[in-house]
């Protein structure tokens, strides 16, 4: 007999006889509930039969059944006051389990999110999605929906977002274009890294949302429950709907701060922050400028994430002014990578360690952080060694900046467009997805196995922009996006190692290297990140103009 597991307090399993009952009380549950009516089946015992065999084995039994196909809003909440009101852990049978999974989702609706209860049913082996309206509609069936419809929807406002929209108007610009995203502000990440070295203030990388949607989209500020990509849909939170033509999915991704236990509870206090959110950049800032010794500690997660090279940024540009202040003498640098090489692209990798020799930093390779203890300043790491076994080293810090574990949003992860893996399943030259024509994806959702940076973005966009519009006969040919990536890696103040690479590693420099060689440290480098990828991003990226990112049309 399987019992399949949803939550510590409910199983899920298919129909079991009167003989199971020891098994199901030796696995120590308190209850069952048969959601399977009597008589479906020649094969099955009558729910009278299995209550007297609970009986003596201590179990208590309930009866609540329903017609396959057809969970009313009745049996859930019937479901729920049974949930409330039993001893736990219980265990609910039907046939194969899918009605007892059903009721519990439908009943968890009013005050579990939609992922959890997709995610828990997905690992119980259930796949609850054709409940998503009711889902999110609080677990009942909806009766009025608002329905909007436009030519091109595209999920998410970033960087991805709003460069596409651009693009797709400045080649059309009678397009019908809707936006979803409830954010009211939108923010220059790239430029966080500075903030977190005390070169730009933390207000030079916001704008209200408001001032850099293009003009002729619509902005429909909700957030995203789920796709239903048979049925040209997006789900929006309370249940409304928005259909399309085509579908353009750029969400980002999600941080997962609560996978590392205690860093929530400590982050922005105990010398713990990290550049990766606009409240902490600052943070970082003051704990170097106040450092005078002690031990500082880099941490980066396991791939992908974004701005690979993001981790480094900060430990160069924190070692730079310790030594430029006199105290890196007095400060052990150190910094532990869950991967095994210092940057992705060899090429690049001779110029980095020239720094990581000249601020004397302990590299530290096949190290994940599995947990901090802010208080007593201790952080512990995972690491595999050559024998295949795993040890756990605890480190003392004084200041930490922790990158956490990124993955897919949750709202991806679960639904009809994810890989195994919860990343988007594009074609990595077209960005369309491999299994719904009229889904395109970019940005750092993607599956595609290139560098999730905003550069990326950028070279995307206009590609995703042409082949919408082929799409819809609107342009001829297909663009290819060659995988391009760019990671500028500040190794001091006013010196970029500016990396530039295309699918495979292949290096794809911008410039001639007599103007800036990627593979050396440069002052004109550190110019083009300080003065002009600000401007650039803001008044031609996000505007449609595609300096140095014009797609190749392949055919």
């Amino acid at each position: 007999m399987e019992f399949r597991r949803l939550t510590d307090d409910l199983s899920v399993s298919p129909q079991i006889t009167v003989k199971d009952l020891a098994a199901v009380r030796a696995a120590g549950y308190r209850a069952i509930i048969c959601n399977r009516p009597d008589g479906e089946g020649a094969d099955q015992p009558t729910f009278v039969e299995i209550e007297r065999a609970a009986r003596e084995h201590g179990i208590a039994a309930f009866y609540l059944p329903v017609e396959s196909g057809k969970v009313s809003d009745d049996d859930s909440v019937k479901f729920g006051d049974l949930m409330r009101k039993l001893d736990k852990p219980v265990l609910a049978y039907c046939r194969t389990g899918m009605r007892a999974a059903t009721l519990w989702g439908l009943s968890e609706a009013p005050s579990k999110p939609l992922p959890d209860i997709l995610g828990a049913a997905q690992a119980a082996g259930y796949e609850l999605g054709a409940l998503t309206r009711r889902i999110v509609n609080g677990g009942k069936v909806p009766v009025q929906v608002a329905t909007a419809s436009h030519d091109i929807v595209i999920v998410g406002a970033g960087a991805a977002g709003l460069a596409t929209a651009a693009s797709l108007l400045a080649r059309d610009k009678s397009l019908d274009i809707a936006i979803i995203d409830p954010a009211g502000t939108h923010y220059y990440q790239p430029g966080w890294t500075m903030v977190g070295g005390g070169i730009f203030k933390p207000q030079a990388t916001t704008r209200e949302m408001a001032a850099v949607l293009p003009g002729k989209v619509h902005w429909i500020k909700a957030g995203v429950a789920a796709f239903e990509p048979d049925n040209h849909a997006v789900i929006l939170e309370g249940c409304r709907v928005v259909r399309y033509r085509k579908l353009v999915v750029c969400p980002g991704l999600k941080l997962d701060w609560g996978a590392i236990p205690g860093l929530p509870e400590t982050l922005g206090r105990n010398g713990v922050t990290s550049n990766y959110r606009y409240d902490l950049a600052p943070y970082t800032w003051q704990l170097v400028r106040e450092m005078k010794r002690g031990r500082a500690i880099f941490t980066q997660p396991p791939m992908p994430i974004k701005c690979a090279g993001a981790p480094q940024k900060a430990m160069y540009l924190s070692s730079d002014y310790w030594q430029r202040s006199g105290r890196l003498q007095e400060i052990e640098v150190q910094m532990f990578n869950a991967g095994a090489v210092l940057f992705g692209v060899a090429d690049y990798v001779p110029a980095l360690m020239e720094y990581v020799e000249r601020y004397g930093i302990d590299l530290n390779f096949g190290y994940n952080l599995i947990e901090i203890d802010g208080p007593r300043k201790r952080a512990t790491f995972r690491r595999a060694l050559q024998d295949g076994t795993v040890e756990a080293v605890t480190h003392d810090f004084d200041m930490i900046h922790v990158v956490p574990p990124q993955k897919a949003p949750d709202f991806i992860r679960v639904s009809p467009l994810a890989d195994q893996a919860g990343w988007v399943d594009v074609d990595q030259n077209t960005l369309r997805h491999k299994k719904f024509a009229d889904v395109f994806a970019l940005g750092d959702v993607t599956n595609a196995p290139n560098a999730k940076t905003a550069a990326a973005a950028r070279k995307q966009a206009p590609v995703v922009a042409h082949n919408v519009l082929a799409s819809l006969g609107k342009a001829q040919g297909q663009a290819a996006y060659d995988g391009y990536g760019s990671c500028p890696l500040t190794v001091a103040r006013g010196k970029i190692v500016l990396a530039e690479f295309v699918y495979g590693g292949k290096l794809a420099p911008s410039f001639p290297a007599w103007l800036i060689d990627g593979k050396r440290p440069s002052r004109l480098a550190w110019l083009l990140k300080e003065r002009v990828l600000p401007p650039l991003y803001w008044r031609a990226m996000l505007k449609g103009r595609e300096w140095l990112a014009r797609p190749e049309i392949v055919g």
